[in-house]
């Protein structure tokens, strides 16, 4: 089990549920944290020190106060933490459940396990730390289920035409945007084609529907 845990969430309210969690586990050294810059902090004197944590449980989203920070985000602090200490375990507890968000956490920043904040989250959390400490790695069965399910490959001309469509534009203006831009293939029945091929790709009825499921999916 973990010896040194630090945890980076901006609510206390979260804080009582997670170190309820750790007791149950009988974690007893662990850390708290309002703010990402404070994070890596503590992580960088802990590594100097020659006791490093083993742990970092961060929430992704940080409201701005009247503290300037460099940090800004938990995606960030993952980032940075990661460079300093490449072996450390990092569980994100957030309430940012998108599939797309979930599968990118894994595949481009690396963490080892995402537990939404919710129903069950203490319940879940506990699986969570025991799973990763024992095997590296756990991921909820309703959440893997749910990014299998919406588990669309979308290409950079997909998000471009979906988001421009999301802001208002028109397939006219849209058309010509491309054209400006070099992004190929440009031409009125070739947007119409690839908007109807996601339209069914994604079961929607209309642009609109559409825009909707992207912007809960992530995409955009």
């Amino acid at each position: 089990m973990f010896k040194k845990v630090l945890i980076a969430e901006d609510y206390d309210s979260y804080n009582l549920g997670v170190i309820k969690t750790l007791d149950e586990l009988q974690i007893t050294n662990y850390e708290f944290v309002n703010y990402c810059d404070d994070a890596l902090a503590k992580i960088k004197r802990s590594i100097a020190e020659n006791q490093p944590y083993d742990l970092l449980i961060t929430d992704l989203s940080f409201e701005e106060d009247y503290r300037e920070q460099m940090i800004k985000s938990g995606r960030q602090l993952i980032l940075e933490a990661r460079e300093l200490h490449p072996d450390l375990r990092i569980i994100v507890f957030s309430i940012e459940n998108k599939p797309k968000s979930i599968e990118d956490l894994f595949k481009k920043y690396n963490v080892n396990s995402f537990v939404s904040k919710g129903r069950n989250d203490a319940k879940e959390l506990k699986k969570a730390i025991t799973a990763v400490a024992e095997k590296g790695y756990f991921l909820p069965e309703e959440i893997k289920f749910s990014i299998k399910k919406n588990s669309i490959e979308f290409s950079d001309y997909d998000v471009t035409l979906i988001s421009l469509l999301a802001k208002g534009y028109r397939q006219q203006e849209i058309e010509e945007y491309f054209k400006k831009n070099d992004i190929k293939p440009y031409g009125i029945s070739s947007l119409e084609k690839k908007l109807n091929d996601l339209r069914e790709t994604l079961n929607a009825k209309n642009n609109i529907e559409m825009i909707v499921k992207c912007k809960n999916l992530g995409i955009i």
